[in-house]
């Protein structure tokens, strides 16, 4: 059986658990410069660099994801969100990426097949792919709002050398999360269509979208449904929601995602919202029960955490979902009515 259809299997037996977020539990190891450069001989400042910390602190990095593991993940991502050229450039360090993202997947392939041998549940890796820190579809300068830093296939080859490295070093998906623009999510569903065509074999992938306001559009301006109907084409193994806001915030905005998408939905919240200095002060059981209203509410297949969330808030969350039922798929019309629209379903 394929991996994509072991893991749609186990999720209709169950709500599948994704682990939580690596910058809050790099955070609190209190890292210097030294700790992230490692020795590496770089012009520019490396701290806050986590995805440099694959190479120069796997130890590390291999602990955060044993934490989530252990916390009761399914899923388990890489720490690759920023290991792409583009985000690199800000580091001097865009000639690493291939070693970031070969060691990023290796370390979680390691920790997944560990665990798997222990207690005999599947662990599924998925490679994370970020937004960039570049935009397709917005000007960066208000007095030309038809410049644009980067194009298309500028991007689609970024997320190439990216994907193939994540490939090789043994990921299971290619996971396009916190998406703010829809057509930067396209470029990596390019991407990943052009590296499945040269590996000779299906490269299931997730696509999980960030909502910058209540409204719940993202900041290229599309709506939920819109997004849905911009990305449907890439029959993705799982869509969903993840950043934003809190469980509580971002729960309308699942349910209207569960109501149209004919596949699985991951949906990973932050710990509330941040505070005035940007910290994040919901503790695990506040978010586990409201993640446990989502369950409830039976919107969701998949659930985990985002920003603020820690291996505790995991296991919370696995605890709270525990014993519900998953998501029931609707069989959703090939061409999705929505409030009496026909939406285009736009191709890459």
């Amino acid at each position: 059986m394929r991996i994509d259809e072991q893991l749609r299997a186990a999720a209709a037996e169950r709500i599948l658990i994704k682990d939580g977020a690596f910058g809050t539990q790099i955070q609190t190891r209190r890292l210097n410069e030294a700790d992230y450069r490692g020795g590496l001989e770089l012009a520019r400042d490396q701290k806050g660099n986590n995805d440099l910390l694959n190479i120069t602190r796997p130890d590390l990095i291999s602990a955060i994801v044993d934490d989530f593991a252990t916390a009761g993940a399914d899923v388990l991502a890489t720490n690759s969100f920023n290991a792409n050229r583009i985000s690199q450039a800000d580091y001097g360090a865009e000639h690493l990426v291939r070693d970031i993202n070969l060691a990023a997947a290796a370390i979680v392939r390691e920790v997944a097949e560990r665990h798997q041998a222990e207690d005999g549940r599947q662990r599924y890796v998925a490679g994370a792919l970020g937004p960039t820190n570049k935009t397709l579809s917005l000007s960066p300068n208000v007095n030309d709002p038809g410049y644009r830093e980067v194009d298309f296939d500028g991007v689609s080859d970024v997320y190439v050398e990216q994907i193939e490295a994540l490939v090789e070093g043994g990921v299971d998906f290619i996971l396009i999360e916190t998406v703010f623009d829809t057509l930067n999510a396209k470029a990596a569903v390019h991407a990943t269509r052009v590296v499945e065509a040269r590996i000779g074999r299906p490269l299931p992938m997730m696509l999980s979208m960030t909502v910058t306001d209540l409204s719940g559009r993202n900041l290229s301006g599309h709506s939920i449904e819109a997004f849905w109907a911009s990305v449907r084409h890439a029959k993705p193994l799982s869509i969903g929601l993840n950043c934003s806001f809190g469980a509580e915030q971002l729960r309308a905005h699942v349910a209207s995602l569960s109501n149209i998408a004919d596949t699985l939905v991951m949906a990973y919240p932050n710990a509330g919202l941040p505070n005035d200095l940007g910290e994040y002060d919901e503790g695990p059981e506040a978010t586990g029960a409201q993640v446990r209203q989502w369950a409830e509410q039976g919107i969701v297949n998949i659930v985990g955490g985002c920003c603020g969330t820690t291996p505790a808030h995991i296991k919370a969350i696995a605890d709270a979902v525990r014993g519900f039922p998953p998501r029931a798929i609707p069989q959703v019309p090939r061409r999705m009515q929505l409030a009496g629209i026909e939406p285009m379903i736009l191709a890459a």
